[in-house]
């Protein structure tokens, strides 16, 4: 660095002393300072304000050096493969993480701890087969979540279960032929489910989904379509459209095989009495229930459009027979008030009527006398 030795006053004279030129060292210590205050971009990625942009580059591994004040981390088309634990470790105030376009096919469990104020995670068209249960529990303001295009052949329980502010969810794409209900009923704020181009199998396995698939609609949020695979007969058919008295059939199966489900214990329950059942002719004899067997409660699917369509028709109907009786009510005392003025109208008659027949007769007697 190069100063002038001295600053000349305005109006000549004595030349102020100028200031010391610092040594060589300052230089790498100012330098030093600056570049602790402005995080440094990884190398070959692009930054702007608080937005880091490594996408497209063919990264196999998550750049280290990316800034701790970063919200939002684009490392979408690219070749990972595979991520570390501490892949975003430090990364407290990331809210938005796209991880599309690249070939994960697995994530561990912890991937996202440090993650408590993501909001959108993208990780779309990947080979994710199998998903953690507690893999989304660090991120309980997570809004948008997009797990479409994957291998995904089944959730794990409890997926959802902490995730209360999730609007949007998409698992398009995938190999998904049952869910359970029980997966999705934590997501009170869902608005937006995308289940489109999967295998459905429509039978008692998705029963219970088919019913929270009603409900959900019918709380106002919206849903792709939903083709049935298999059977062959509703192959092709929205699964919203099937009737549900179609799946009556599960519940006689339950009964016959006297279990509830696949995972229940012990030997198969049939209904308790107190002599065991005659067999039937030509059938096989059932097993006799244990001491400890419960009685087993038959499944009776609810329908929340068929429980509010039965409530309106029950109350139309009702209302209908309650007019015609007010109406027949009128009719009866406006009928009955006439009858009785005509009954005295003609009792008002009748005496003058009565008379000339009288004297007719008489005249009658007399003419046969003479």
């Amino acid at each position: 660095m190069a100063m002038e030795q001295g600053v000349r006053r305005p109006g000549g004279g004595t030349p102020l002393p100028s200031p010391v030129c610092p040594p060589a060292g300052f230089t790498c210590w100012l330098a030093l300072c600056v570049a602790e205050v402005t995080p440094a971009c990884p190398f070959s990625c692009t930054c702007e304000g608080l937005e880091v942009d490594c996408s497209g580059l063919g990264l196999t591994a998550v750049p280290p050096d990316v800034p701790a004040a970063t919200r939002t981390l684009l490392l979408l088309n690219n070749k990972l493969s595979a991520l570390p634990t501490w892949a975003f470790a430090n990364l407290s105030s990331l809210q938005r993480l796209d991880l599309s376009n690249n070939f994960l096919d697995q994530l561990p469990g912890t991937l996202f701890e440090d993650l408590g104020n993501l909001t959108e995670l993208q990780l779309r068209n990947n080979s994710i087969r199998a998903l953690d249960g507690g893999l989304l529990r660090p991120t309980p303001r997570l809004r948008h979540l997009d797990l479409s295009l994957n291998g995904l052949a089944r959730l794990p329980p409890g997926l959802f279960d902490e995730l209360p502010a999730l609007r949007s969810l998409s698992l398009r794409s995938n190999r998904l032929q049952h869910l359970d209900r029980l997966t999705f009923e934590p997501l009170a704020g869902l608005q937006l489910l995308q289940l489109g181009d999967n295998p459905w199998e429509c039978d008692c396995n998705l029963r219970a989904f088919k019913h929270w698939v009603e409900w959900f609609s019918y709380r106002g949020g919206r849903l792709d379509q939903l083709a049935c695979t298999l059977p062959k007969e509703l192959r092709g058919r929205d699964m919203r459209a099937v009737p549900v008295e179609m799946f009556n059939y599960c519940a006689r199966l339950e009964d016959e095989d006297g279990v509830a489900g696949p995972d229940a214990p012990g030997p198969p329950c049939t209904k308790a009495s107190p002599e065991p059942p005659k067999p039937r002719p030509g059938a096989e004899p059932e097993p006799e229930p244990g001491t400890a067997c419960p009685q087993k409660q038959r499944y009776r699917p609810a329908s929340v459009r068929r429980a509010v369509g039965t409530v309106v028709i029950a109350g139309v109907v009702c209302g209908v027979v309650c007019v015609m009786m007010v109406v027949a009510a009128a009719y009866g005392c406006v009928y009955a008030s006439l009858m009785a003025k005509y009954h005295r109208e003609l009792k008002k008659h009748q005496p003058l009527m009565g008379k000339p027949e009288r004297e007719r007769e008489d005249q009658k007697q007399i003419s046969s006398v003479a």
